[in-house]
């Protein structure tokens, strides 16, 4: 079993615009994952106004029986959210890593279009890899 079930990066408009699925029980095809981005966006977006707390950025972690989400948001307003295990630790850590190959690999590559799905190569090996080295800290597999 994977501490990490899924990856969902959102853009500020709440489309999703890269999903990846790292061996959760029940896969999801691409209508669920695209239903699971936009009700995250929304239950995000009406955290921040309902919120006691002046300048609450929105939700950063839900935790479920089953699950755990957390959230990362840039200042640009793309949304970085990892599905786990329930107590899974230093999430945060990994997002934000997870965040800089986004800036490394996909913004700076001239091809890509902002707001678009994201299909760079080299994001996808270096996400992995993270993601691997992640695993092996917190499972030791």
């Amino acid at each position: 079993m994977a501490a990490i079930y899924s990856l969902y990066i959102i853009n500020k408009s709440g489309g999703l615009i890269f999903y990846k699925d790292y061996g959760s029980k029940g896969r999801m095809d691409t209508n669920d994952s695209l239903r699971v981005a936009s009700l995250w966006h929304s239950m995000h977006a009406i955290s921040q106004q309902l919120s006691p707390t002046t300048g609450c950025s929105g939700i950063e972690l839900l935790e479920a029986d089953t699950f755990d989400l957390h959230c990362f948001q840039s200042l640009t307003g793309t949304k970085f959210f990892v599905v786990c295990e329930p107590g899974t630790q230093h999430m945060e850590a990994l997002l934000k890593a997870i965040y800089e190959l986004y800036t490394d690999y996909v913004l700076k590559n001239p091809f890509y279009e902002m707001e678009m799905p994201i299909r760079c190569e080299l994001f996808d090996i270096n996400l992995t890899q993270a993601i691997q080295k992640d695993r092996v800290v917190l499972l030791g597999r």
